[in-house]
């Protein structure tokens, strides 16, 4: 089976599944992204001097979502 197959049946899923299958691909890829522990040790102490505010996880989805469209 082609790639270009693989993908037409792909985008003949519902939403839910192509969420699912994009999510379970992502997890076979390696990280783009390496933080280090500075930078973990200083987001935590944002937190808690309130420098920085947590947001839910409700709250983060709808905020990509809202970049993603402009």
């Amino acid at each position: 089976m082609s790639l270009a197959e693989i993908e037409k049946q792909a985008l003949a899923l519902n939403e839910n599944e192509r969420a699912r299958l994009a999510a379970a691909l992502l997890e076979t890829l390696p990280p783009d992204v390496e933080i280090s522990d500075e930078e973990v040790l200083q987001r935590d102490a944002d937190l808690e001097s309130g420098r920085a505010a947590e947001i839910s996880h409700g709250e983060f989805v709808r905020r990509v979502e809202q970049e993603r469209r402009r």
